[in-house]
């Protein structure tokens, strides 16, 4: 029985049983809908090109869309330049523009040379606006108009609702009507808006919910273009990943974390998000690189892909200072952090007081290795985790920059209001990198801020701590903030889960031995269906019909491995969106979809970029490797949100009945 305050307080909102019949038969026609479209990438790793591509052309699906309306009837030439109008309708129509003006666009009559078929930019205009509505038509046909209606600009709502929704005119008058309102748009000069409005509908539409299962960050230069864009995205979520924790605890005032940002960015020649994204000054830190290590050669740390990033301004020589810099910087405040938390147990990663510092050697676990570089001018001996005045004041004024950058905490808040640890879906568990299992495949129990916990609770905590991080306050925000770092990098960390992470050795370690990361029981465990029939069941989840989603592992698809695990139960989705990764993958990414027909798993090659996708119609090729179709479409009270709307129409049923009983007041 439906609490008798809910009851009265929905009453406010439905005041007569007139209103509460109407929002019934809406609510039951909806649960008839077939559902939405579900998009699940993971891995982006700052590639937004590729990404945002990918958005517009919703993993291929339009294309699709293109094909089903026109068959055999349109030349691939014709369907490309319809696609890249949907996919870039502001730039695409410049680009006519310019054509029918008579200036020269390299490569757009090649492309499409049917465009000297048709003798003005009317004509123009008139038939890309009837293709356009006839894909519009195809992708909102599964939708209810009402849902249709709030993705419509405001200024235009009424015409596109004319042009998708003519059909209930006779056949004769339904032609003259709609050509009436196209040559009347054409006339008044509105067909871009319209084109553009349209193709922005198709967007929308084509993909209901997107889901990203972790890391957004690092590698690629984009990150902060794929926060924009998500933005502009009606329905998402996120998975968070360990790159994603990695910044997210910097951006919050994880001063170890914010180092290793630094680092890691500068590394891979990546500084774009930092400065131009989000306007960070480096500068103050490449003074103190020159100050510090001006006369040092700086050998082992030369940034890798440095020749291949034409918009870096630095030397490669400075950017190796820098780069060492930070990562000195890095070591002190990660061995403070882990020695303020015995309780984690990683006093092995704190490794600058095991040097010897007159030999130029390191002693880790009963073996002693030189070093690679022994030029350590910043670090004392004595106390070698304190900060020099100068790296403190360094590392204040670092912060500073990051605070103060609006957009970044801007972006913080994105990643605290979208995302979460893990997320329950329509019979999908999501979760970035893993559920850390013991040998025997039981749940792993850790101590996560003062509890110890297991398996859901464990993600649960974690994601509380997470949110504390940010949110809390005092001394209990500050150790979650200090946690962030063993997310980063700590053995039971689920987005994590290794047991170490040898950052130091591999910078100054020639011998490969001390290099080894041990991955958790998980990633060797989790490819047994009943491994994952084990923790579905212990999200709730049928263990029968329901699957996981992660990614954080690069599926090595050139060397035969394949996405789907567990005899279905599992698909690990990370397949290389970041170009570093496209070697070791043999591809360029994975998007499963999710529809009203079922399960689609596509695989993407490569980008070739946004500028030829504009001129010259080139997509994003996929190939469909999997269809997991029952043959019973799936409506949407079949989904979670048919759960709720079942349950606002069991709380409206109840309401109307003390309309009619009398026991509640209607207003007229």
């Amino acid at each position: 029985m439906t609490d008798e305050r809910y009851l009265r307080l929905l009453s406010e909102k439905f005041p007569n049983a007139q209103a509460v019949v109407t929002e019934l038969i809406n609510l039951r026609a909806i649960l008839s809908l077939p559902k939405g479209t579900e998009h699940f990438v993971s891995d982006l790793h700052g590639e937004s090109s590729a990404f945002i591509h990918m958005i517009k052309n919703a993993s291929g699906v339009v294309r699709k869309k293109v094909d089903e309306v026109y068959g055999y009837a349109l030349s691939e030439e014709e369907k490309r330049a319809i696609c890249a109008l949907i996919y870039y309708p502001d730039e695409r129509i410049e680009l006519i523009k310019r054509f029918y003006a008579g200036e020269e666009v390299d490569g757009l009559f090649k492309m499409n040379s049917q465009i000297s078929k048709l003798p003005t930019l009317e004509e123009w205009y008139r038939k890309r606006l009837h293709q356009v509505v006839d894909i519009a038509r195809a992708v909102t046909i599964k939708y209810s108009r009402s849902k249709v209606q709030k993705l419509l600009p405001k200024d235009y709502a009424y015409i596109i609702g004319e042009l998708l929704h003519e059909s209930h005119l006779e056949l004769k008058d339904r032609n003259t009507y709609y050509n009436a309102i196209i040559d009347a748009i054409i006339e008044t000069g509105c067909a871009d808006q319209l084109l553009i409005a349209i193709s922005y509908l198709i967007h929308g539409l084509t993909i209901d919910t997107l889901h990203i299962v972790g890391d957004i960050f690092d590698r690629g230069p984009g990150a902060a273009k794929i926060l924009d864009v998500l933005s502009t995205v009606r329905d998402y979520d996120i998975q968070w990943g360990n790159h994603d924790i990695e910044w997210m605890g910097a951006m919050a005032g994880n001063l170890a974390l914010l180092a290793t940002v630094l680092r890691v960015s500068i590394r891979y020649a990546n500084i774009e998000t930092l400065e131009e994204g989000y306007g960070i000054n480096l500068l103050p830190l490449a003074n103190f690189a020159m100050t510090v290590y001006g006369d040092d050669p700086c050998t082992i740390w030369q940034t890798k892909d440095f020749e291949n990033n034409p918009r870096l301004t630095r030397s490669a020589q400075l950017m190796a200072k820098m780069h060492k810099a930070i990562s000195i910087i890095q070591f002190k405040l990660e061995g403070q952090t882990v020695l303020r938390h015995p309780e984690w147990h990683m006093d092995h990663r704190a490794v600058l007081d095991k040097i010897d510092f007159e030999k130029g050697t390191i002693t880790l676990d009963g073996t002693t290795y030189p070093l690679l570089d022994t030029n350590l001018p910043t670090i004392d001996p004595k106390d070698p985790y304190r900060l020099s005045q100068y790296e403190q004041d360094l590392m204040n004024q670092l912060w500073r920059s990051f605070r103060k950058s609006e957009k970044m905490q801007r972006h913080l808040r994105m990643l605290y209001e979208h995302g979460s640890l893990y997320l329950v879906r329509n019979g999908f568990l999501l979760y970035h990198a893993a559920i850390p299992l013991n040998a025997d495949g039981s749940f792993t129990e850790a101590e996560v801020c003062g509890q110890r916990v297991s398996g859901k609770a464990l993600m649960d905590r974690t994601d509380a701590v997470i949110r504390q991080a940010y949110y809390g306050e005092g001394e209990a925000k500050q150790n979650a903030l200090d946690y962030m770092l063993y997310l980063w990098e700590g053995e039971h960390s689920p987005l994590y889960n290794k047991d170490r992470m040898t950052t130091f050795e591999r910078y100054f370690i020639s011998d490969k031995t001390p290099h080894e990361e041990k991955k958790g029981a998980y990633f060797s465990l989790a490819d047994d269906e009943k491994v994952c029939a084990h923790i579905l069941a212990e999200f709730g989840l049928d263990s029968a019909t329901g699957r996981i989603v992660n990614g954080h592992v690069p599926v090595r698809t050139i060397k035969g491995e394949t996405p789907t695990r567990a005899n279905g139960k599992r698909f690990v989705i990370d397949g290389g969106f970041s170009k570093p990764y496209q070697e070791k993958t043999g591809i360029a990414g994975y998007t499963l979809i999710y529809n009203s027909h079922g399960i689609q798993l596509v695989e993407h090659e490569s980008f070739e970029s946004r500028e030829q996708a504009i001129l010259s119609g080139s997509d994003i090729h996929s190939r469909t490797l999997l269809q997991d179709f029952s043959g019973k479409r799936i409506r949407i009270k079949d989904t979670d949100k048919g759960k709720e709307l079942l349950e606002q129409i069991e709380a409206l049923e109840q309401l109307l009945q003390r309309y009619r009983d009398g026991s509640f007041r209607q207003a007229l």
